[in-house]
């Protein structure tokens, strides 16, 4: 019988092409989930079932699937490894108990499986790392390791010693239980072979001694005699995995098929099962509140994922307490509404099967909730509370999009409301000033692959460009005593204003004053003449809505038949107008707010970058593992900064912007 302790919730998370699905689709096939090996470059595989991911070959949306091994039930999410999709990575680290951190045997550590590791650090996910690709050429075990330790900070302990370098690998030496494991029609266990027997028993000695540091229980036991049982050894493993003090590291080549048997052991071994994870946390009303992983308990979960296809609208949950059944009234926590759960469903990439319920550490999909979104917390009536969401990032790069057929655009509005429903990492606005609509996101591929999704799933022709940059003018010398005369006489009544204005620059916005005396100029011709200065500020002499300036109205007459708020407004604006003509008028840029966190040894690269981009640096501090550098550069000049910035420091370097006014644009 399953229970809450033989669950698995596990991601698979690694840079770009270090083999994260593939390690997925053996770990199906392994497992019987699948009666054939899927492969990324023939497009067969389980998981990236998305058009565009079998035509680009990488992983675009996480994709959850199930399978069984030794009396565990492994619920696995296999997450995209480009940064671009690091949303998706995000809300997947969220739901999950452990994870399996896959890298590549040549490169080691690579930028994404960095970022991606830091991620699952601030989540808490215990991991366990899986040196893949073996078997090709410069593939070494040790100097992968090595780099676990020196670029993520963390004490690795190589639980498997290679049999056969390169081409010629075949297996593995478990040194736990000191036996061989072969792989060639299928996983043979025998004895070590005689010429690894010396090595194995030194690298078993030394995963003793460093366990033994870590961990007093296994320092008790080492200090007796220089050794550590099997079964010291394991729990030892499993308690410094559980407590991120170390991560275990596991070898193979999953093209091959070789490893991921001792993978899955691991995983069952070593990861924990809801039950082994404290009670998850929340809130409502500003108190506390906590939910033990019971079946038994009030329902609680996070909506991690929204997707809307063929089957209809669909909420993905990680349940975290209690049971929820087929048909079951829910609490929307977050909309603060009640909602009906229509079916239940077991998940399997793009296949879906009924179940009657899901209790408490499953990984389902909901279908007939209308207004859960990606960090809902769904909960029972009686029982609520408020779930910590997952963190959502910042959109950095931006491109208009509109629909080349005018009659479209009401479909298109439609399109990217659905597009930013299932991927919250986008955003999309209306620009006021431009009218363009804008479409955001973490990089120039997500972009791409959205517009694209729009092409295919809603049959709309979109053009898509950069966006435009809105820029203003101000006022740099002022000028006194301007005098504008309105007098219109065509037959009836007439329109008579006379005002005087003084424009002089302001730091910001505008503002407007009078210094009429006398009673020349009424109070309410006054107000009318503001009025009219303020629909001058619409254009500029240099075809730029104008900003930075304070109007002053010194003088004035009226007539007493032709004069009126109309006629005064008039003035007022024509007045400016002129005013304007002969200041000296300089044109702004807005400019953004660029704030960088870098690795220190890219810190030159990214300065220059900065310094390239008419950036001005006003800020540098030193930060964990790098250095925060904040710089105010122009938004025109942000074009592309993401893809760049990515080249410049491997892609081991972030960015955020924020607006940041307007400034003075050269020449």
């Amino acid at each position: 019988m399953r229970t809450t302790r033989n669950l698995r919730n596990i991601g698979i998370l690694a840079h770009v092409d270090a083999g994260k699905t593939t390690v997925t689709e053996r770990i199906l096939y392994v497992t019987g989930a699948t009666c054939k090996r899927g492969e990324v470059h023939h497009g067969t595989t389980v998981t990236d079932f998305d058009p565009q991911e079998r035509e680009r070959g990488i992983t675009i949306s996480a994709a959850a699937v199930s399978c069984d091994w030794h009396g565990c039930r492994v619920n696995l999410i296999d997450t995209p490894g480009h940064v671009d999709f690091a949303g998706e990575v995000e809300r997947a680290l969220r739901v999950l108990d452990g994870a399996v951190a896959v890298f590549d045997a040549v490169a080691g550590v690579e930028p994404q499986s960095e970022s991606v590791w830091r991620r699952a650090d601030r989540h808490g996910v215990p991991r366990l790392a899986f040196v893949n690709k073996l078997d090709r050429a410069g593939a070494d075990l040790d100097r992968a390791a090595e780099s676990i330790r020196t670029r993520l900070g963390v004490v690795p302990l190589a639980v498997q010693l290679p049999i056969g370098r390169e081409d010629g690998f075949t297996g593995v030496v478990d040194l736990v239980r000191m036996r061989a494991l072969t792989w060639d029609d299928g996983l043979r266990e025998g004895p070590v072979p005689a010429g690894l027997t010396a090595e194995a028993v030194r690298r078993r000695r030394l995963l003793a001694e460093t366990v033994a540091s870590l961990h007093p229980l296994a320092l008790e036991e080492y200090a007796d005699r220089p050794e550590l049982s099997e079964r010291t050894l394991v729990t030892a493993l499993r308690e410094l995995t559980l407590s991120r003090e170390a991560v275990v590291v596991l070898c193979g080549s999953a093209y091959r098929n070789r490893g991921i048997e001792p993978l899955l052991d691991a995983v069952a071994a070593y990861l924990p099962s809801p039950a082994d994870l404290p009670a998850v946390r929340g809130e409502w009303q500003g108190e506390p509140r906590e939910r033990q992983a019971d079946p038994a308990a009030p329902f609680a979960a996070l909506a991690f994922k929204v997707s809307t296809g063929t089957g209809g609208r669909l909420t993905f949950l990680r349940v975290y307490s209690g049971t929820i059944e087929k048909g079951a009234t829910v609490y929307d926590a977050v909309a603060g509404r009640t909602e009906r759960a229509g079916r239940i469903l077991h998940v399997q990439a793009d296949r879906y099967d009924e179940l009657d319920r899901a209790a408490a550490g499953d990984i389902v999909a909901v279908s007939g909730l209308r207004a859960a979104r990606a960090g809902t917390t769904l909960c029972a009536p009686a029982e609520p509370l408020v779930l910590e969401p997952p963190d959502a990032a910042e959109p950095v790069v931006s491109v208009a999009v509109e629909a080349r057929r005018r009659a479209d655009a009401g479909r298109l509005a439609a399109a990217l409301a659905r597009l930013v429903e299932e991927e919250p990492s986008l955003a999309v606005r209306t620009e006021s000033e431009t009218g363009q609509t804008l479409l955001s996101g973490m990089g120039e591929l997500q972009l791409e692959v959205a517009v694209e999704r729009i092409r295919r799933v809603h049959g709309l022709e979109v053009a898509v460009g950069r966006p435009r940059v809105t820029y203003r003018e101000t006022v740099g010398r002022g000028v006194s005593g301007v005098l504008y005369r309105h007098v219109k006489q065509d037959g009836g009544a007439g329109q008579y204003a006379v005002v005087t204005i003084d424009v002089a620059p302001l730091e910001s916005g505008f503002a407007f004053g009078s210094a009429v005396t006398g009673g020349r100029v009424p109070r309410e011709y006054v107000a009318a003449v503001e009025a009219g200065c303020r629909d001058a500020l619409a254009e500029g002499p240099l075809g730029h809505a104008v900003t930075g300036l304070r109007v002053t109205l010194t003088d004035g007459a009226t007539h007493p038949k032709d004069s009126s708020e109309p006629a005064f407004r008039t003035a007022g604006r024509l007045a400016l107008r002129e005013a304007l003509r002969q200041c000296a008028m300089v044109l702004l840029e807005p400019v953004s707010e660029v704030t960088v966190t870098t690795p220190d040894d890219a810190v030159g690269p990214v300065l220059g970058d900065l310094a390239a981009r008419r950036g001005r640096v006003t800020g540098s501090a030193g930060a964990s593992g790098g250095t925060v550098l904040t710089a105010v550069v122009p938004l025109a000049e942000l074009s592309g900064y993401a893809t760049g910035l990515r080249g410049r420091t491997r892609g081991r370097a972030e960015f955020t912007t924020r607006p940041a006014g307007y400034a003075a644009a050269p020449g």
